[in-house]
């Protein structure tokens, strides 16, 4: 089962985003996104949501526990 550091890496890549837009998005520090892509740091579930948002996918798809990326 891949770690939600992949997912969510593998998810911005296809969206051609970068870490620093991401982290602008997000209104967080690119080092700090960068530290959870790279599973330095744990993410704040309040968090977790939000980059759901952000990727058009649901917080199950990015936790690894379904396969559907599309949101409910």
């Amino acid at each position: 089962m891949p770690m939600y550091s992949d997912i969510i890496k593998e998810l911005r890549r296809d969206r051609k985003i970068t870490q620093k837009q991401m982290g602008a998005r997000l209104g967080i520090a690119q080092s700090t996104y960068c530290d959870y892509e790279n599973g330095v740091r744990h993410m704040p579930l309040a968090m977790l949501s939000l980059l759901a948002d952000e990727l058009g996918t649901s917080t199950d798809y990015i936790l690894g526990r379904t396969d559907v990326e599309e949101p409910y």
